[in-house]
């Protein structure tokens, strides 16, 4: 039987392997039977496969739902699905080859369907699990695998005074674990039940029908997997420690002892904790994540400091079974800067043996650089990229603690956070996708997606349309663009619906969130409107993207719509100027009554070039000095500054960002959700990286001047600086430049990749750049 199944192997090889992404797969989505197809689980599946030799590529196709661990002979090599929707089920793609041996091999994977519990950005049609054997399809789940229920599991929900949706805890009891079942070991196995048959979603089932998963293949790499150690230890009660847990040092706890450990990572991080321990038979053990401490105003404070404040997160909870050593790890990753352990022994002596954690994330590269005499600089490039890595796995994520949802309005800002600091575009296109895709039948995207409960914020509709067109101006793939095109016409004809005459938007249904603000008239971060239900700011926000889109169409040289975009454009600047303008103050009002304003409306009017350059000029300053306009958040103050720098103000930016100062000031590690850092629900937003784009385009002044990045745009806001370099990924290369002043000079050397050439600009002088070295002196004034 091993022989002829060799022959077959060989054969597969020899005559090359079936097309399995645009054919029907052999292989079928599996269950184990007996369990209710909905409620929360954790299952194995495994099969033997014997070999007699090891072929050099051994491809399979992998997924589940929800989610999976994939292993072969007991070594862990994969995980997922990458997050999507019901139709458009993602599969990943593995070659098991350098994990395989002559003889006996276990291919075996651990399933779990968190049902009710399970995160919002968790689709769901039933649990069920999925192997295609691509380079030997007899290895495709179906009866011959076998299955059985994980009875140790039991979820956790979490209960927080906030709006948590990212999946519960774990109950553990490890009498009911089974060690070594991904290679065979255990009793119970059965074998699995065909669901049906699985179908990539380039094809229908009978009559038309479609298949449960309509499966397409993950276009995003693995994630990045590294061992971390917590860094210290806060507070001991019960035992005495030396070096625990920044080395492995085991620690012998007797029976009847109760022991409780605070640990501090020393930076907020996603991993999943591993727990080797041994005996302590009926040992209660938990571990418990938190980003900070809360003070009993339920405010964080500083996040370095922990005396006299409670702990609040999520928990894992676990009964040793007695065994020697034995590992505990979740399924899924936890959130923290602080991990609190609590054990309890019972009639038997525990010795912890080590507690690591292990990181995951998406595997963003740092290709950019930036060389400051600003130390304060430094430490804003590093919390924002590590923000950044936080919020981004196998989507973006608005915060990697409480939601895990990808919100376009972060996105965007993440998007460019993403090109400016790695150049890595995969995940940015993906998120793009996701957006599509969730598009509804009236042309409206969802404001979040993967999201089980459906959320609309038209705005984020809006800002979807700049996002692309943000990959348009830094990114290499123009094609991908250009299929997307038909979707921003269908999100500006949802919003023509509720035009008035004027063009002014009435009625505009569902959330019409702005940012987060806290005064007068605002409410769940919707804008102040006026009785006759007008809203500068949500004009100026449509104004905005008929500007962008009429632009898309240009630099792709389509113009279908153009034309009309631009008339609609320029209908609404007259209808704002004559409704908001408030001539006397120099300001545009937030509405008709003319009694409120804001940062907001008065940012995109800037921005928009509703107003002249002189115009632009006075807003600017009254941004910056009058205190009765409605402040942006962290959030919007990447709008905010945009429309500073394009009014002048650009030299001072290192002065804007006292936000950030802020947040360095009360410890964190990554910045916090809110501009009110104490009271702030998250700890890690990633659409507070701003800087980590803006040190780079602002100060440096590195910009894209065409589609594609063909060419660039440089044009440096050095302010009181005397010194600056760095460079940035470009599709090309990279972009470096230099500044330093010499006398009443500046030595200028900026290097751009082959094929690239730009401008220079500097206080109303230009140079032309070249692909190469530029080298030259430039005045400090005109």
């Amino acid at each position: 039987m091993k022989i002829i199944s060799l022959i077959l192997l060989t054969c597969a090889l020899a005559w090359g392997q079936v097309d399995y992404k645009k054919q029907a797969w052999t292989a079928h989505w599996i269950s184990v039977p007996g369990y209710s197809s909905t409620e929360y689980g954790i299952y194995q599946f495994r099969k033997e496969v014997a070999l007699s030799v090891v072929p050099k590529s051994y491809v399979v196709y992998v997924s589940a739902d929800n989610r999976y661990e994939l292993y072969v002979n007991g070594e862990w090599i994969g995980f997922g699905p990458a997050r999507g929707d019901i139709s458009h089920w993602n599969y990943e793609e593995y070659d098991l080859s350098p994990y395989l041996k002559p003889g006996k091999n276990w291919i075996a994977a651990k399933v779990w369907n968190e049902g009710e519990y399970r995160p919002e950005a968790q689709f769901s049609v039933r649990t069920g699990f999925l192997l295609q054997g691509v380079t030997d399809p007899s290895i495709s789940t179906g009866t011959s695998w076998l299955g059985r229920r994980d009875e140790s599991f039991a979820p956790l929900p979490l209960k927080v005074p906030f709006y948590y949706v990212a999946g519960p805890g774990e109950v553990r009891d490890l009498n009911k674990y089974t060690p070594d079942w991904e290679t065979g070991k255990g009793e119970g196995w059965k074998p699995a039940q065909n669901i049906v048959r699985a179908l990539p979603n380039t094809i229908v089932g009978p009559y038309g029908t479609t298949n449960i998963w309509m499966l397409q293949a993950s276009i995003l790499p693995p994630l990045e997997r590294k061992i971390e150690r917590l860094g210290k230890v806060v507070k001991a009660e019960g035992v005495s420690l030396n070096n625990f847990p920044k080395v492995k040092e085991p620690i012998h706890l007797p029976a009847r002892k109760k022991v409780s450990l605070l640990l501090d990572q020393g930076y907020l991080t996603n991993a999943y904790p591993i727990l080797q321990f041994s005996g302590g038979k009926g040992a209660k053990i938990s571990l418990s994540y938190a980003e900070a401490l809360y003070d009993d105003r339920m405010k964080k404070g500083n996040r370095n400091e922990v005396e006299g404040k409670k702990f609040i997160g999520r928990k894992d909870s676990l009964i040793s079974a007695g065994r020697r050593g034995e590992v505990f790890r979740t399924y899924s990753y936890r959130t923290y800067r602080y991990l609190l352990m609590e054990v309890e022994t019972q009639e038997e002596a525990l010795e912890i043996e080590d507690l690591q954690s292990l990181f995951v994330g998406f595997p963003f590269q740092m290709k950019a650089r930036m060389d400051s005499e600003l130390g304060e600089m430094q430490d804003m490039l590093e919390v924002g990229w590590r923000t950044a890595r936080l919020c981004a796995v196998d989507t973006y994520m608005d915060c990697p603690y409480y939601e895990q949802l990808q919100y376009i309005g972060d996105a965007r800002i993440q998007a460019l956070v993403s090109l400016y600091n790695s150049g890595d575009d995969r995940l940015l296109k993906n998120a793009l996708n996701l957006m599509d895709q969730s598009r509804q039948p009236e042309g409206i995207t969802l404001s979040r997606h993967p999201s089980y409960t459906p959320q609309y914020i038209p705005t984020f509709s809006l800002w979807y349309i700049g996002m692309l067109y943000d990959y348009l101006r830094y990114g290499s793939d123009i094609g991908f663009v250009k299929q997307k095109l038909s979707g921003v016409h269908q999100v500006l004809q949802y919003f023509q619906r509720y035009e008035n005459e004027e063009g002014s938007l009435r009625d505009l249904p569902q959330w019409r969130f702005t940012d987060w603000v806290s005064a007068k008239d605002w409410k769940s971060g919707e804008g102040p409107f006026g009785a006759d239900g007008g809203s500068a700011i949500l004009d100026f926000q449509l104004l905005w993207a008929y500007q962008v889109a009429a632009n898309l169409e240009k630099d792709l040289g389509v113009n279908v719509y153009r034309e009309m975009y631009l008339k609609k454009a320029e209908k609404l600047k007259q209808m704002l100027k004559k409704r908001y303008w408030v001539a006397e103050r120099g300001l545009f009002a937030d509405r008709s009554e003319k009694d409120l304003y804001s940062q907001h409306a008065n940012t995109l009017a800037i921005l928009t070039e509703t107003v002249t350059p002189e115009e632009a000029k006075t807003i600017a300053r009254k941004l910056l000095e009058e205190k009765d306009l409605a402040p942006a958040s962290i959030y919007f103050k990447y709008y905010l500054h945009l429309a500073l720098v394009k009014a002048g103000r650009g030299e001072e930016y290192l002065s804007f960002l006292d936000d950030w100062r802020e947040n360095l000031r009360l410890g964190l590690t990554t910045w916090a959700e809110m501009s009110d850092v104490s009271g702030s629900r998250s700890d890690c937003h990633a659409w507070g990286s701003s800087p980590n784009i803006e040190f780079y385009r602002i100060l440096l002044g590195i910009d894209s001047d065409s589609p594609g990045f063909a060419k660039v745009k440089i044009q440096p806001h050095l302010g009181d600086l005397k010194q600056l370099s760095g460079e940035i990924p470009h599709p090309n290369g990279k972009i470096s430049a230099s500044y330093t002043l010499v006398d009443s000079q500046w030595k200028v050397q900026i290097a751009l990749p082959n094929g690239v050439d730009g401008t220079f600009e500097w206080k109303g002088q230009k140079k032309a750049l070249k692909p190469g070295l530029n080298d030259f002196m430039i005045k400090n004034s005109n």
